[in-house]
């Protein structure tokens, strides 16, 4: 059971982060290009937030199962894993309320913005939420192969 907890975490994260990773590093410079606007590709990106939203949610769930059902001796470690989900998860939460706030302001096929003045700070305060959330997640990733190899150098 362990091995196959560790499995769905790291398969949870590839797909959630390295989704995030890959749409904001290569698919939004690239659709803006083809697409010929910033605000065409933010038409696909009020889709495609929401099945990274829902991965997140499932991953934030399997990153909650390790740390419950793992065991890790340092004190340390553990306690700045859990700081660090819990940082994630507010942060989720943030960019869902975001997330929401933003499709107010578009029209209601959620193609272009209609409300200019409030969309675009709080667009800003989701790219920051999306960063923030990135690194830690990716600490937490640290310390939790750590805390793994830990456990496995223990029994070896």
């Amino acid at each position: 059971m362990t091995l196959f907890r560790r499995y769905l975490v790291v398969y949870s994260l590839m797909l959630w982060q390295g989704g995030f990773v890959f749409y904001s590093a290569i698919v939004v410079p690239v659709g803006t290009a083809t697409l010929g606007s910033a605000a065409a590709q933010g038409a696909i990106t009020a889709r495609v937030v929401e099945a990274l939203h829902l991965l997140g949610v499932v991953s934030l769930a399997l990153l909650l199962w390790d740390m419950l059902a793992g065991e890790d001796p340092i004190l340390s470690r553990r306690l700045a894993r859990w700081i660090g989900w819990l940082i994630a998860a507010i942060s989720h939460g943030l960019l869902l309320y975001f997330h929401f706030l933003l499709l107010n302001f578009m029209d209601p096929q959620r193609r272009y913005v209609v409300i200019h003045p409030p969309f675009y700070p709080i667009h800003q305060l989701y790219l920051w939420t999306s960063t923030i959330q990135w690194i830690v997640i990716s600490v937490w990733l640290f310390l939790t192969i750590m805390a793994w190899k830990y456990v496995e150098d223990r029994k070896a």
